[in-house]
């Protein structure tokens, strides 16, 4: 049914308002306040880190807002715009109030950064005005940023000039499967066609880090090579990737019949940031002529660093490489890399065409249509922070934020070896610690009651809002585990930490089951 004149009126009045300029310089200088405010509050010492509320709370809270304004068909809704600016003043005031605070010194949780706050108004540009990616014509601009970006960082990482190429992703899972999909379809080129029905003589497997990601485990069921045949390679003392274990389980695949689609390694792995013998494993993946992929999402932008940058030796030998600008060039999710070194191989995981999308009259073009390469078709110019930040300030900056943050866990793991109740369950490589509250009392209890009581003690800190740390279980024993990504945290910080965690814990055993309680562990 058409629409009647008046409701059409009404629609377009409606749509103005919302698209109108005066409204949107408003709004901006609004925000500009907001943010500022917001980001001087998280400098004080008693700052909220985590603004805790029960999941269906605040479900209600936004449904609220959303129900909060309903318009006929056929109302014009003509207003002036100062009602419509306070409004956006309470929704923007709302997110502030109820966001996690990544940026308070005391965020230091997952492997998620207090992000470059000038990077976000770079890619406010992007969203504003809905810069997206395919075709090299839709997205001109962010296109040529990108592939900017790529030749620079593929220049720290070592690649040689013009041999390599590269692209950015939304996410390093996403970078993770594409990657994987390429060694996949140059080692089995029939399954892309024909599925996994597809007649193979050998059976496909990957080997990977016993502490690789488990968005590779992912990846594994969803290019048809099933969860089952990733095989993993056992670890040192240091919980790195061992070459000779690795040696064994090629000859092993080998003598079974057995197609290797790739080696993973990481640089560095999740639990405890330990970084993979990239040289070692390169020897091995070229002697035995197998793709090697590397994990490098966390320690890639290491190599920006003149302190750290061994511990990303052999990066430039790998076949693909994933290299998260979200992580540790700390810039705002999200913002991954994936890189090849042989360009030859920047479209092996894609063979399709789109005929309404690339043009044949411009082939020329074509190299830098970038949708080729992705899975994604519309993507958005996700690379606009890093390029402002980078022309901002420099490369300088990124090696600043590696070495500060990898020296602050250094820092805080000579804390803990002076103290009697805390234990570090290693020495860092990098910015990530792993360490257990231990006091005499608690290790008269089981294991499964230790953590237990860990568990407990790391959801009342949190939900506290003084500190957000998480969880890990090392070799079946709880643990803290924090990742400073936050170049402002210091040492002040960390101690308050400790103390916090001592007083939390003396809270919570008053609560706790007969079993931790001081009675008891004096009888035991």
């Amino acid at each position: 049914m058409s629409m009647t004149a008046p409701e059409l009126q009404s629609a377009r009045t409606r749509i103005h308002a919302a698209y109108s300029p005066d409204l949107l310089s408003a709004a901006s200088q609004t925000l500009s306040e907001a943010l500022t405010q917001h980001a001087r509050s998280l400098q004080t010492p008693d700052g909220q880190v985590l603004n805790w509320n029960p999941p269906l709370e605040n479900i209600q809270l936004a449904l609220r807002k959303l129900n909060s304004h309903v318009t006929s068909s056929t109302e014009p809704e003509v207003q002036s715009q100062q009602p419509k600016v306070q409004e956006f003043q309470q929704l923007t005031q709302l997110m502030l109030e109820k966001g996690h605070n990544l940026q308070n010194p005391r965020y230091i949780g997952h492997q998620v950064p207090a992000s470059v706050p000038l990077a976000g108004l770079f890619d406010a540009i992007a969203s504003v005005t809905n810069q997206v990616m395919a075709v090299y014509e839709m997205g001109p601009w962010a296109t040529a940023v990108e592939i900017a970006l790529i030749k620079m960082i593929g220049k720290e990482i070592g690649f040689p000039t013009d041999k390599f190429s590269g692209l950015v992703t939304h996410g390093g899972s996403l970078a993770n499967l594409t990657g994987l999909l390429a060694a996949r379809n140059l080692t089995c080129p029939e399954i892309w066609q024909q599925g996994a029905s597809a007649k193979n003589e050998l059976m496909p497997v990957i080997l990977a880090s016993s502490d690789a990601h488990y968005s590779l485990t992912r990846s594994a069921g969803i290019l048809g090579i099933g969860t089952e045949n990733i095989l993993k390679v056992s670890l040192d003392q240091q919980r790195r990737m061992n070459p000779l274990a690795l040696r064994e389980i090629i000859l092993k695949c080998q003598s079974e019949n057995r197609k290797i689609i790739a080696v993973i390694a990481c640089a560095c792995a999740t639990p405890i940031g330990a970084f993979d013998p990239l040289n070692e494993i390169a020897d091995l993946c070229e002697q035995f002529q197998i793709w090697l992929h590397v994990d490098a999402a966390h320690g890639g932008p290491t190599c920006f660093s003149q302190h750290h940058h061994h511990l990303t030796a052999g990066l430039h030998r790998a076949d693909s490489v994933v290299f998260d600008a979200h992580k540790m060039m700390f810039m705002p999710a999200l913002c991954a890399f994936l890189f090849f070194k042989d360009k030859a191989h920047q479209s092996a995981a894609f063979q399709q065409q789109a005929p309404y999308l690339f043009d044949p009259s411009a082939p020329e073009i074509a190299e830098y249509d970038l949708g080729l390469r992705t899975i994604e078709c519309t993507k958005r110019a996700n690379s606009y922070g890093l390029w402002g930040v980078w022309s901002l300030f420099g490369k300088g900056l990124f090696a600043d934020l590696v070495d500060v943050t990898f020296e602050t866990a250094q820092i805080f793991y000579e804390m803990l070896e002076q103290t009697t109740d805390f234990e570090p369950v290693h020495k860092p490589e990098c910015n990530i610690l792993v360490f257990r509250y231990q006091p005499d009392w608690l290790q008269q209890l089981s294991i499964e009651q230790q953590n237990l009581f860990h568990f407990k003690l790391r959801r009342v800190i949190i939900e506290s809002g003084e500190f957000y740390i998480v969880h890990s279980v090392i070799d079946g024993q709880a643990a803290f585990r924090i990742t400073v990504m936050n170049p402002l945290t210091t040492d002040t910080h960390l101690t308050k930490l400790l103390e916090t965690i001592r007083q939390k814990s003396n809270e919570l055993r008053t609560s706790f089951p007969a079993s931790v309680q001081p009675d008891h562990c004096e009888q035991t």
